[in-house]
């Protein structure tokens, strides 16, 4: 659910076609590529836990912490 929110909030902004459509799209891959390497990083490193379900919890609140972190950020008025 949250993530579909920010993708809604991001919609807007990409379809405008523009400079700063163009910036939110390499924001949002750059963010998305960031994010599965930090926690590609955590796996290997087992500081995501031991068990199925522990690795699993931990991985999705690393997911939110991102989805929470772009909410409050398209939450703010466009500048321009």
């Amino acid at each position: 659910m949250e993530a579909s929110s920010v993708i809604g909030m991001r919609l807007p902004r990409l379809m405008a076609g523009n400079a700063a459509a163009m910036t939110e799209a390499q924001r949002m891959v750059s963010e998305k590529v960031e994010a599965a390497a930090l926690l590609q990083w955590k796996l290997m490193t087992g500081s995501l836990g031991q068990s199925g379900p522990a690795v699993m919890r931990a991985s999705v609140a690393h997911y939110r912490k991102a989805v929470r972190k772009n909410r409050r950020r398209l939450s703010k008025p466009t500048k321009g």
